[in-house]
């Protein structure tokens, strides 16, 4: 299948590598308003350079469009996209609020096209063993279910464009762009959020409209507890790794990044040894903890092979836009919580119908 890209910048790099890598999807063609934007990363990859959206999306050799555009412009390019018979994939988060998904949602269903997003933390050795333990019911009964993301984003990263850190473009701070993957983990793994306890703040920035901390408390529909906590205001020489850890009543597993820091149950099963030997903690430093360029492309290739696969096969990507919808609707509540003084809120856990 031959990709396009929307837009420019790191994340549009990073699509491009994957693409480039990737087995079934060739990369076709760039866009981008500004001319030199798009001529630019064409010219690295040896492709077609578009500064017309119209043309863009006529062109019939296309089929896949992949989004990198700020968070909050991810709807109308994604709409049109579909109109005009494309296949869409989004990057992280799919949108900033709920209600837009659920009209892309529509508009895809009404296209008979694939809209999926980019969760590449879900495409690793590590999370595949994560997610059969607990497909296997390893855990017993679940009681703990949390995740942490404490990254650092200097001042110049928010002045280093003007729709950084505004609700507009950016649709929050640091659980929308940068602890969302490890809330898309979290549900992933532990399932459905039934309700959440907030609080976010601002701490360590100046000139933006979003949270650099937030912290709540979580309980799940299967009855697990446990907290979510994001922040860009927290230094470290090395990065902290992102971490996503459950506990039950039969084990327990914590997740850094890419490689296990705890991998007990209390029975045993035969890969357990191997896991063990291959996957877990070296001590690497956070992947992308305090340097975005530092993100691999890796994933984002797995990811879109995934979605290429899941077209060809007739059936939805395992990260569709439903899927994606649901770290969103988490965040949307934390962010109402926040904002309600650590009212008990609850996810809009289901797509409106439209």
């Amino acid at each position: 299948m031959n990709f396009g890209i929307i837009g420019s910048g790191m994340i549009a790099r990073i699509h491009a590598q994957a693409i480039t890598a990737m087995d079934g999807g060739t990369l076709h063609s760039v866009f981008n308003h500004r001319a030199e934007g798009a001529e630019k990363l064409a010219e690295e990859h040896g492709v077609r350079a578009f500064a017309d959206f119209s043309d863009f999306l006529a062109d019939p050799a296309l089929d896949v469009v992949t989004i990198c555009t700020p968070s909050g412009a991810h709807f109308e390019p994604a709409l049109a996209a579909l109109a005009s018979g494309k296949h869409v994939i989004v990057e992280k988060p799919l949108e900033v609020t709920t209600e837009r998904i659920d009209r892309m949602i529509a508009a895809a269903k009404a296209s008979g096209k694939t809209l999926a997003s980019v969760l590449n933390r879900r495409f690793t050795p590590a999370m595949d063993a994560f997610k059969s333990a607990v497909d296997q019911s390893r855990f017993g009964q679940l009681a703990s279910a949390s995740c942490y993301v404490k990254w650092f984003r200097d001042q110049a990263y928010y002045d280093s464009a003007p729709w950084r850190g505004t609700l507009a473009l950016d649709g929050g701070g640091a659980l929308m762009n940068q602890a969302i993957h490890a809330i898309d983990a979290l549900i992933h793994l532990a399932g459905p959020v039934r309700s959440v306890q907030a609080s976010a703040a601002c701490i360590g920035h100046t000139g933006i409209e979003v949270e650099d901390i937030a912290v709540a408390i979580l309980e799940f529909e299967n009855g697990a507890r446990g907290v979510i906590e994001g922040s860009t205001c927290t230094w470290s020489k090395d990065g902290h790794p992102v971490r996503v850890q459950l506990a039950g009543t039969e084990g327990s597993v914590f997740l850094a990044d890419e490689s296990f820091e705890v991998w007990d149950f209390k029975h045993e099963h035969p890969e357990d040894a191997g896991i063990r030997a291959k996957l877990m903690n070296h001590a690497a430093p956070g992947l992308g903890a305090n340097d975005p360029s530092a993100i691999r492309y890796a994933q984002h290739q797995r990811n879109f092979e995934e979605i290429v696969t899941a077209i060809h096969e007739g059936r939805e990507p395992a990260t569709t836009a439903s899927i994606a919808r649901q770290a969103v609707a988490v965040i949307e509540a934390i962010y109402q919580s926040s904002r309600d003084g650590g009212k008990q809120t609850f996810p809009k856990s289901h797509v409106a119908i439209l």
